[in-house]
């Protein structure tokens, strides 16, 4: 048998034997990161997960270590899972209680302690996907004005995830690194269109450059929008971007002016884009408040256009249309545009994300022109007043990304349906409309949003950026489709973000030899949690067995990072309670790397999916987080 097949059996205390490294803090060298008992050192924000002995109140993990997730103390609380509340005031108004965390009452853009059941945040962001347990929130302040105070009781999705993660598309550790290249540090949405030209224009909403810090919108340099090129064609391995929209050298420009004033213009988002000829044109919400999760106000919608690939804009002129909300009642606030036939069609939703779906469409070179806009009234196109328009697609609907797809020669709408991300397919784009399909569950990836189409998606595999209120940006996905349009090979690993886990101690589907626990912080790959394997001697390493075809053909991936000191990991399959046949050796990973590998199942119906390492060479550690297997 393979030696990395033995569970350990830990005896004694750890605090013994564990060195003071830690997991290391978001955007910091692993191997260099400074802590002390205190909480974190100048310039390192993100709260250090402290360690616990066991105590008598809990025999059955008396000799064991245990993660009381990240908690910042005056000194490791020992016995139990009580956090210790974040020092310095900067939670005025939190209360500490077992194995709660902390409930934040007034927050200044720090995060608080939350191991056990609670999350660190807001599960939902400004734009209200679902809530955390317990109705609390934390509080993101941009600009001087608040964007959003979330909380409530919404139930999160508890369907199974049918995507794949593929890559971050921006922000620290992206495949372009904006936050390098363009001083995007964090940022959201990621509206998407062919420019005609040979390029992919990419619109995203708020962004936040130096300053920032997760989770949620926050931090310095706020722009309401911004935009970057892509020339990449091979979306495999991720989305790369060749350039942006830019103010000055190494920094993307806002696009279009907000007043950044709260209850008059606190942003302006952009919400669909085409391009007719050499002309880019892209629809857009001026946003007065961000009101209770789920809902918000907008002035009015309108289209910008430009003539140099996006660099100038010009909206809010005579000669571009707009639809205004005074009463909040418009139906064209929120839009996908679609260029087919000669006619771009525009499908909308209003503001908020209570509302249905309505279609409108106008020749191709009339699009400025509101009164040559056609609205599809149930049984035909009809000009006038845009209150002609009737649903297309009934409540809810939210964040429409729409295209017609060649593989499948149908029209596809993925969309914001409560919490979770949906595809439907249609043979045109008045309908009907299919039911929807699962593509991405918010009990997979808390707090998500958006699910816009990337235009060159080809073949079976469609691609789609999703966005993350933890940490605030974007990430590449991947679902699968059948000829007629339906999800086929989904992800066959559950819990594959590690998003259900309910407490610090992992839990089915996933098991541990050795030390293992789960992360609850904001240095997850995605979202909030991730697991870890960590100890000083010793194979340590998390599992899941899953269900696979005899004589298949399977890719299995997973987000890998370890301490600076590992010099000895494996990720891999192997027979169920037997040795690895198909894996991969690594060392040290400073950030979350992707690392892949393929097998044939041969005669297999199941086969165990894992990743560890051997302690052998002091306090060593791996995390890992968005795990997927799936027919290659």
């Amino acid at each position: 048998m393979d030696t990395r097949l033995r569970t350990w059996t830990v005896t004694g205390t750890l605090l013994a034997l564990i060195s003071t490294t830690t997991h290391p803090p978001a955007h910091a060298t692993p191997s260099t990161a400074s802590v002390t008992r205190q909480g974190v050192t100048s310039g390192l924000r993100q709260a250090v997960p402290s360690w616990e002995s066991a105590s008598a109140e809990h025999p059955e993990e008396r000799g064991k270590a245990r993660h009381a997730g990240p908690v910042v103390s005056a000194g490791v609380a020992l016995g139990g899972w009580r956090p210790v509340a974040v020092q310095g005031g900067r939670h005025a108004g939190s209360a500490v209680s077992d194995g709660e965390g902390v409930r934040a009452g007034r927050d200044e853009g720090q995060e608080a302690a939350a191991p056990g059941r609670w999350r660190v945040g807001v599960a939902s962001g400004k734009w209200g996907s679902g809530a955390v347990p317990g109705g609390w929130g934390l509080r993101a302040v941009a600009g001087g004005g608040e964007r959003r105070v979330e909380g409530g009781n919404a139930v999160l999705g508890v369907g199974r995830s049918a995507g794949v993660v593929v890559g971050k598309v921006t922000g620290a550790g992206s495949v372009s690194g904006t936050d390098l290249a363009w001083k995007v540090n964090a940022t959201d949405l990621g509206v998407m269109w062919d420019n005609g030209a040979g390029e992919v224009l990419a619109a995203f909403g708020d962004t936040f450059g130096d300053g920032w810090a997760p989770p949620g919108a926050n931090g310095g340099d706020w722009r309401s929008q911004v935009l970057l090129r892509s020339n990449d064609r091979d979306l495999a391995d991720g989305m790369a971007f060749s350039s942006a929209a830019t103010d000055r050298a190494g920094h993307a420009k806002e696009l279009i002016p907000s007043r950044k004033v709260d209850g008059d213009e606190i942003t302006v988002i952009p919400t669909a884009g085409v391009s007719v000829g050499t002309r880019q044109y892209m629809g857009y919400m001026s946003v007065r408040h961000w009101g209770q999760p789920g809902q918000w106000d907008t002035n009015y919608a309108g289209i910008a256009y430009s003539d140099d690939n996006g660099q100038n804009w010009t909206a809010t002129t005579p000669g571009t249309p707009r639809w205004d909300n005074p009463d909040g009642g418009n139906h064209f606030q929120m839009a996908a545009m679609v260029r087919r036939d000669g006619y771009i069609h525009l499908f909308a939703t209003p503001n908020g994300r209570s509302g249905a779906a309505y279609l409108a469409r106008v020749p191709e070179r009339q699009i400025l022109d509101k009164t040559a806009y056609q609205y599809w009234t149930g049984s035909q196109w009809q000009q006038g007043r845009d209150t002609l328009a009737a649903p297309v697609v009934n409540a809810p609907v939210a964040e429409l990304s729409v295209q017609f797809n060649a593989y499948t020669g149908k029209w596809l709408m993925t969309y914001l349906q409560g919490s979770d991300v949906v595809l439907r397919s249609a043979a045109a784009p008045t309908g009907p409309w299919s039911a929807p399909a699962l593509v991405a569950s918010s009990a997979d990836y808390p707090g998500l949003y958006g699910g816009f189409m990337h235009p060159w998606s080809q073949g079976p595999d469609l691609y789609l950026t999703l966005s993350e209120w933890t940490p605030y940006n974007v990430y590449l996905i991947r679902i699968t489709l059948t000829r007629d349009a339906a999800i086929t090979n989904a992800n066959l690993v559950r819990d594959p973000s590690f998003e259900r886990q309910t407490t610090g101690t992992v839990a089915t589907p996933w098991a541990c030899h050795g030390n293992c626990g789960i992360d609850n912080g904001t240095w997850s790959f995605t979202a909030d949690r991730n697991a870890f394997a960590r100890y000083n001697r010793g194979w340590h390493d998390l599992y899941q067995t899953v269900s696979v075809a005899p004589n298949t053909r399977y890719v299995l991936t997973g987000w890998l990072r370890t301490s600076g000191n590992n010099d000895n990991g494996f990720f891999g399959v192997r027979d169920p309670g037997g040795p690895p046949f198909s894996e991969t050796n690594f060392r040290a990973v400073g950030q979350w790397t992707r690392h892949q590998i393929a097998f044939d199942s041969g005669s297999r119906t199941s086969v165990e999916v894992f990743a560890g390492i051997w302690t052998d060479n002091g306090d060593m550690w791996l995390q890992f987080d968005d795990v997927s297997l799936v027919r290659g």
